[in-house]
């Protein structure tokens, strides 16, 4: 796992991510790994310009094409249920988007892949990457529907947009007692559900009603 090296000023302090992960802690994040990645990873850094000030209030942001930054909150909630206090190895991203969450992952495992149908996210990406100096995430343009088969299985996989039925081949790409974390439903009607492979097959468990951005298929 790599650090972030980057520090700000004012809004854009350790000191308010700090204050942001406090929140997180009422809220009932109680994962210290979590907790501490949030703290590392500079939310500010992957919003544009004119909604910085905003960066670590717990909202949703837009950041262009139709999508979404997801609060702090529920980024936190879902890493941890993911997570399930176990050490990772290789977990699964889909949804780059800004590329938040996959440097919060790149935190809490060994190596972190992160997928996007929306080419023109990517750069931004990668330029954030580097500049982080993360070297432990790899981002690349594909089906999210499809997952990232070359590389898998996956001790984890965390999915930020809303699929009508749960990816079947999300779930293949499942290492044994792997954790799928994933908003299911549509429109107004969805519901976070974690979804974990066992011995016998899947159970799954709905944590709490949520609203995503629709998963959408092939690349743009």
């Amino acid at each position: 796992m790599s650090g972030a090296g980057m520090r700000g000023s004012g809004m854009t302090s350790e000191r308010t991510r700090g204050r942001m992960v406090e929140r997180l802690r009422q809220q009932g994040i109680s994962d210290e790994v979590v907790l501490s990645a949030m703290v590392a990873i500079p939310r500010h850094f992957f919003i544009d310009d004119a909604l910085a000030h905003r960066a670590y209030e717990d909202d949703a942001l837009p950041i262009g094409f139709g999508q979404t930054i997801s609060s702090p909150y529920i980024v936190a909630r879902m890493i941890e249920a993911m997570r399930g206090q176990r050490e990772l190895g290789r977990v699964l991203e889909v949804g780059t988007g800004c590329g938040y969450q996959a440097a919060v992952l790149s935190q809490v495992a060994k190596e972190v892949y992160s997928v996007e149908r929306l080419a023109q996210l990517l750069d931004k990406v990668r330029a954030r990457i580097w500049k982080l100096r993360i070297h432990n995430l790899r981002v690349a343009h594909a089906d999210g529907y499809l997952g990232l088969a070359e590389v898998a299985p996956f001790d984890g996989i965390v999915v930020a947009a809303a699929a009508p039925a749960v990816p079947p081949r999300l779930l293949e790409q499942l290492a044994p007692q792997g954790r799928l974390v994933i908003p299911v439903g549509t429109g107004e009607r969805q519901q976070l559900k974690l979804i974990m492979r066992e011995e016998q097959g899947f159970s799954e468990r709905v944590l709490e009603p949520v609203k995503f951005v629709p998963l959408l298929e092939r690349l743009a």
